[in-house]
């Protein structure tokens, strides 16, 4: 049993993890889990959770999380008239199909793999925001299917596999194609729900019946995490939507720039 000193450091950490990740789900339309499943895995460590679960139950009880947050940050967007309506509606199949089958594979992919191509991405798109090439843009009019299909796919399968909300992968799409970058935050935030919803669900039949899960869980979701996180995230998502329409273009890139940078840096230091 951990000591009483650690569980009040790691209740407060839980809680300034809520906060930002609300904060960042309605700034940068992304669901927090960057901030979110390191934290929990530490916490699942303290907690002497098996190694051989610690992972999987980090990042499907982020994905929980990010359902109400998702939710919340994406009717704030819609209300303002931000998110782009159609490519939700296209991706209404691709992005959970993608989901469930990160759900499918979870057990046997390689978390060190995962994370390395993360921090790649991560490094890559946070460099692109920071200089802002336009001739890195690879047109002005996002793709029809069979491409945005495919690319809704990989969206839910990567952020499904990382416990993340997808708003990294999407915001990078839909500015590559000459999106305005508060329409593809704003859309980031649907692009959340069509993630965590399905990831929920898919998590807790990855993790149904599995052995050394801790107490109140069901699969890989923890609820007694859920329950302590959500409420903060909540509060907080309408506070980073209205920073995102208030800032100007050039600042809301550069500050997904410098986020999209330091996940990469976490990401490369944990594995070395």
């Amino acid at each position: 049993m951990p000591a009483v000193g650690d569980l009040i450091w790691f209740a407060v950490a839980l809680a300034g993890a809520g906060a930002v990740a609300g904060l960042l789900a309605g700034l940068f339309g992304i669901g927090g889990g960057a901030i979110l499943v390191p934290v929990f895995y530490q916490l699942f460590g303290l907690l002497h959770v098996d190694d051989a679960v610690r992972m999987h139950l980090s990042v499907g009880t982020s994905l929980a999380i990010i359902v109400p947050t998702s939710i919340r940050s994406f009717l704030a967007h819609r209300k303002r008239g931000a998110v782009d309506q159609d490519l939700l509606r296209s991706w209404i199949l691709p992005v959970p199909l993608g989901v469930f089958s990160a759900a499918v594979v979870a057990a046997s992919v390689s978390s060190a793999g995962l994370r390395a191509i993360f921090a790649l991405i991560a490094i890559l798109v946070g460099v692109r925001m920071l200089l802002n090439r336009q001739h890195w843009r690879l047109g002005t009019v996002l793709p029809s299917n069979p491409v945005r299909a495919v690319v809704g796919w990989l969206i839910g399968l990567l952020s499904g596999l990382m416990g993340i909300g997808g708003g990294v992968l999407n915001n990078t799409f839909m500015t590559l194609y000459g999106s305005p970058v508060h329409r593809a935050v704003a859309t980031s935030a649907g692009v959340g729900v069509l993630i965590a919803i399905p990831g929920l669900f898919g998590y807790i039949w990855a993790g149904w019946g599995a052995g050394g899960l801790p107490p109140f869980s069901t699969g890989y979701i923890n609820w007694v995490v859920v329950a302590l996180i959500i409420p903060i995230t909540l509060v907080v998502a309408p506070l980073g939507v209205r920073f995102a329409h208030a800032l100007n273009k050039r600042q809301l890139e550069i500050g997904f720039g410098i986020f999209m940078l330091s996940v990469a840096a976490r990401f490369l230091y944990s594995l070395s």
